[in-house]
């Protein structure tokens, strides 16, 4: 019995990490290095990493939205433009900024599919 109750806790989890994965693939595109450059011309580039990090460096022309009060900042981006979302490489925030993006209306939302750990492009740095 008790084993039974076990898969059963594990297979809910599977499932719905599975569900979560697919909702966040069908609310944005992942896009490379090379696409994401092209969008930046025309799009809003957000940066989802918490303030230090993005103070530290962060993609010339991003602003900072972090995680916890990004619903609040939604208010701040226009719908009719692109908005571009990245995090560290294995960001945890992508999937709940991404499915608020969704539930606000935005339809045109593209992640940074490597994140900030593989940016080749031009950073602000400040200097230590």
């Amino acid at each position: 019995m008790i084993t039974w109750f076990l898969w059963m806790i594990v297979l809910g989890f599977v499932a719905w990490t599975v569900w979560n994965y697919w909702r966040v693939r069908q609310s944005a595109q992942f896009i490379s290095n090379e696409e994401f450059k092209g969008l930046m011309q025309g799009g809003q580039v957000i940066d989802l990493r918490d303030g230090a990090s993005f103070r530290r460096q962060h993609i010339l022309g991003a602003r900072n939205f972090q995680a916890g009060q990004f619903k609040e900042s939604l208010s701040a981006l226009r719908p009719d433009k692109p908005v571009l979302l990245y995090d560290n490489a294995r960001g945890a925030n992508l999937a709940r900024s991404i499915l608020s993006l969704k539930k606000a209306g935005f339809t045109q939302v593209y992640v940074l599919r490597d994140g900030f750990d593989h940016w080749d492009g031009k950073i602000k740095a400040t200097k230590q």
